[in-house]
């Protein structure tokens, strides 16, 4: 059995315009062509694929047979991949990067960070993006090694050379304990009385602040990599934590976590910068994303 041929981009597009027209002659008229082009490209491509793709003889409007239905599906598929492939180029053309990647603390709430990539996806569809979501100074790490364009760091970063910054904004760091916990318990709480139990820690997966501690207060302590297991050991009563507010706000409302009324708090607010590389500023679409983190309240995205 000989091969299919391999359709042209013309072809494909003929066939499509007589699909979604229904006929040949309001093909010919959406394409500006006469109604014998748009004929004997079909039987072209017909010949190509060695199918036939409309049924013509008693019917006053073309309609596709079993075999056209299954190649519309991949026609379509082509036309579509074509005009991503022009939008992708028109975007290069224009000074588009290629992809932009965006390493942020993963401290940033959820929230705003869908709000704002959401957007992103509308504002520059053709410009793929690859995310990191990483604690302390991972986010530093990935755009000192080039791997990030632009990072949403914290204040894990506030030291670290060979980065430009801005303001992005901070969340409110809250102790928290279940409600079990004997600190959640306890009626009123003195200084030094979190030193007496489990801390549990972010700890950093990056070089560059390996070894420091942020906000820590007990010398008793569970080190994690992942915020989200720190969250469920919190919620399953093991140690006490600092937290970002809007995390836990729902478990503090239903009464899966306590805030702590620590008198020797330290955590307070969680600061987080846009930082790039000097040497490798943000193309368009990234500095559009840097203008968007570091926005203040009511200028694109909510205060944080």
């Amino acid at each position: 059995m000989p091969s299919p041929g391999t359709p042209t981009l013309d072809q494909i597009g003929i066939f499509l315009a007589v699909v979604e027209t229904g006929s040949f002659a309001a093909a010919g008229r959406k394409l500006n062509r006469a109604v014998s082009v748009i004929s004997y490209g079909i039987a072209n491509l017909e010949a190509q694929l060695g199918l036939t793709l409309f049924e013509r003889e008693g019917t006053r409007r073309p309609r596709l047979t079993a075999e056209g239905e299954a190649v519309l599906a991949e026609a379509r598929g082509v036309a579509q991949g074509v005009d991503a492939l022009r939008a992708r180029v028109k975007g290069l053309l224009e000074g588009l990067e290629p992809e932009v990647g965006l390493a942020v603390d993963v401290m940033l709430p959820a929230e705003i960070l869908g709000c704002i990539l959401r957007d992103f996806s509308t504002e520059f569809s053709t410009v793929p993006l690859r995310l990191w979501v990483e604690p302390l100074g991972a986010v530093a790490q990935l755009v000192l090694d080039g791997r990030a364009g632009l990072g949403i760091a914290g204040p894990a970063a506030a030291d670290i050379e060979g980065l430009e910054r801005l303001p992005a904004g901070s969340v409110p760091l809250v102790p928290v304990a279940a409600p079990d916990h004997p600190l959640a318990r306890k009626a009123r709480l003195e200084p030094g009385d979190a030193r007496e139990h489990i801390q549990l820690v972010l700890t950093d997966r990056s070089p560059l602040t390996e070894g420091r501690d942020f906000a820590v207060s007990s010398p008793h302590t569970w080190r994690l990599a992942d915020l989200g297991a720190k969250h469920a050991l919190l919620r399953e009563g093991i140690g006490w934590g600092n937290m970002p507010l809007p995390m836990i706000e729902p478990d503090l409302e239903a009464g899966a976590l306590v805030r702590l009324a620590l008198p020797d708090d330290t955590a307070g607010p969680y600061t987080f910068t846009a930082i790039y590389r000097p040497d490798a500023p943000p193309g368009p679409a990234a500095q559009w994303l840097m203008e968007r983190f570091t926005a203040p309240a009511g200028k694109g995205t909510k205060e944080h």
